[in-house]
């Protein structure tokens, strides 16, 4: 390979920056490496670098500015180099910016001509440009969730120094955990655990079916079902901190507000202030339910963030809101044999497939589950007071003047999380939040309009919010900023599952989703119900599970939609969701050989479409 070498332009102050080896037009993979280690070198080794086009008016611009300010830079001008193209390739790669200028100021990235002088206006750019900043750690990652603790501990292992700050703000009802997040703490741990228990009531019933025999009343207690799982909780809290004290990552329990760019506030329990300086930072705050600011929410309801360490049975529950936790909650408390409501505003499980929505609440009625379709509350009153107590809920109907009245022990609030960024002092160091969500907009490689700071899980715009994406994002994150390595989190095709009593499991479009991307007309959709083997000798209906996939016909009939009501669901989908990654296609699945007697292999042989409008109802095994 020849050099790569920036050549004399008159320009302002600076010497030209130099790639002792070069590249061709076209690189090898090992070429490509070769060339982005070296880039990296020059941009490690030099206080501003500035990769220009020794025409372009807006890398002008930026030598003027950093001229003005005595700086000297080290300009690598692209057209003026044996290979700039392959240049500014590999710097897309490492930047996500495809234009010049491109700039660097002691290592950190500051982007192009607009961002470079909104910098220099917001006092950032001089910041930067301090000698040598002596921060206190390369890494300060705030809140200590999954996401979070993924970065935090794969920036270690390469070798940064890092702190995690976490704090957890207690519910109105002064609930609060440890460390771990909203999934170890208050989501999908504990929830999956209740979950199971009331599978376990159910397989009691149908195994009386299958010659077990029992005298005595079965009955559930709540007690020892929390206790278990709050133990399990704490042994993960545990296991989290013993993690990152191995990994030498620092740990304070403390709430963290930015005060300055590149300047932290983190306060204790006890008010006591302290400041930490980092060269880099990771928002990764989570969410927290929302209530809704009617008289005696928050005096009286309580949220997932109170329900799986509540230290008595809830008794008869109003559960408000469609959402998955809202179903997946009624349909666990229900399955405990406690009398649940769920009082929903629209329509099920918004965002999810509309049809599998519908059959989820259709399945939840038969087991019990009472719907109050088209109410949302107005007033919460206390009609006496205990554990649990007794409640009064005021409703109004969303289609007109009708209000109704309900009494219950317990109201639980699901209608949606907000993110924790509005307290956090990001408008301090200027970045840009969604106003109306919290959400904080980031590029594809997780950076936001600040260059130094970054964000992964729940508090990301448009991605979806489930623990494996976070832990994959913070992970990803880490090995590109402090590895050389350029993997991207692939946010596309990830498989979900709602842990309703009938297990809903989906990956890709919903079938209204894919019909609006790519018109019904070129879409084919195979659907079936289903009758597990384990179900036929509990006699329980055999016409409830139900399979579907959505297939792209302009493109070999790719599966772009797949989904699944049964039982295993999220076992079921995981797989599947492999197969998807790697261009799955009907005739794949019709080539592939089902496992019998198994609930997944009836996606090897669909046969029947919907627009053939053939009965898929079943008969036998």
């Amino acid at each position: 390979m020849g050099d790569v070498r920036g050549v004399s332009v008159p320009s302002p102050p600076g010497r030209r920056a130099r790639l002792s080896a070069a590249v061709t037009s076209r690189l090898s993979s090992a070429a490509r490496e070769e060339l982005r280690r070296r880039l990296l070198g020059l941009i490690e080794g030099h206080r501003v670098v500035i990769f220009s086009k020794s025409y372009c008016p807006h890398s002008t611009r930026v030598k003027e500015l950093f001229s003005s300010l005595g700086v000297e830079c080290n300009i690598l001008e692209l057209d003026q180099v044996d290979d700039g193209v392959s240049v500014q390739e590999v710097l897309s790669e490492l930047t996500n910016q495809r234009t010049v200028p491109n700039i660097f100021v002691n290592k950190v990235h500051v982007g192009g001509c607009d961002r470079t002088f909104q910098a220099h206006q917001s006092g950032l750019l001089q910041k930067l440009l301090q000698d040598d900043p002596a921060y206190d750690y390369d890494l300060i990652v705030i809140g200590g969730g999954s996401g979070g603790l993924s970065c935090a501990q794969e920036a270690a292992v390469l070798g940064r120094k890092v702190l995690v700050l976490d704090f957890v703000v207690p519910s109105p009802q002064g609930t609060s955990w440890g460390l771990g997040g909203t999934c170890v703490n208050v989501g999908c741990i504990p929830k999956k655990l209740m979950h199971q228990a009331a599978l376990l009531g159910q397989a009691l019933t149908d195994s009386r079916k299958f010659g077990w025999e029992y005298s005595q009343q079965v009955k559930h207690n709540w007690g020892t079902m929390t206790e278990a799982i709050q133990n399990h909780i704490g042994s993960l809290n545990w296991g989290y901190r013993l993690s990152l004290r191995e990994k030498t990552v620092a740990y304070i329990n403390s709430y963290g507000e930015f005060v300055e760019h590149h300047k932290i506030k983190a306060t204790n329990g006890k008010g006591q202030e302290t400041c930490y300086t980092a060269a880099k930072f990771v928002v990764a705050t989570g969410e927290r339910p929302r209530y809704l600011g009617i008289q005696g929410d928050k005096e009286y309801c309580i949220t997932s963030d109170d329900l799986f360490s509540l230290p008595y049975c809830p008794g008869t529950t109003l559960v408000v809101g469609a959402s998955y936790v809202a179903l997946e909650c009624a349909g666990f408390l229900a399955g405990l044999g406690l009398e649940v409501t769920v009082m929903v505003r629209s329509v099920l499980l918004r965002g999810f497939d509309q049809e599998m929505a519908e059959r989820v609440g259709s399945y939840m009625e038969q087991q019990g589950v009472r719907f109050l379709r088209k109410f949302v509350p107005v007033v919460v009153q206390q009609l006496e007071k205990g554990s649990p107590g007794k409640l009064k809920v005021v409703a109004k109907s969303t289609e007109g003047p009708e209000t109704i009245e309900g009494v219950y022990n317990t109201v639980l609030l699901a209608i949606g999380r907000d993110s924790c960024t509005k307290k956090m002092g990001l408008e301090k160091i200027g970045v840009k939040i969604n106003e109306k969500s919290g959400k904080i907009p980031v590029n594809d490689v997780e950076q936001t309009n600040v260059p130094y700071v970054y964000a992964v899980g729940d508090v990301l715009e448009g991605k979806p919010e489930l623990t494996p994406i976070a832990v994959q994002a913070g992970k990803l994150l880490a090995r590109r900023l402090f590895g050389g390595r350029l993997e991207k989190c692939d946010y596309v095709n990830v498989p979900t599952v709602v842990f309703t009593p009938l297990e809903y499991g989906c990956c890709g479009y919903s079938e209204e989703r894919a019909v609006e991307v790519y018109q019904k007309e070129n879409l084919e959709v195979y659907h079936t119900l289903f009758w597990p083997l384990e179900w036929t000798v509990a006699c329980r209906d055999n016409n409830t599970c139900y399979a579907k996939i959505i297939c792209n016909k302009l493109d070999d009939d790719r599966v772009i939609g797949f989904h699944v009501l049964g039982p295993n669901a999220g076992e079921i989908i995981q797989g599947f969701a492999a197969a998807m990654k790697c261009g799955l296609t009907k005739q794949l699945l019709d080539d592939t050989i089902g496992i019998h007697p198994t609930c997944a292999e009836v996606f090897t042989t669909l046969q029947v479409t919907k627009a053939s409008g053939l009965d898929i109802t079943q008969k036998g095994c």
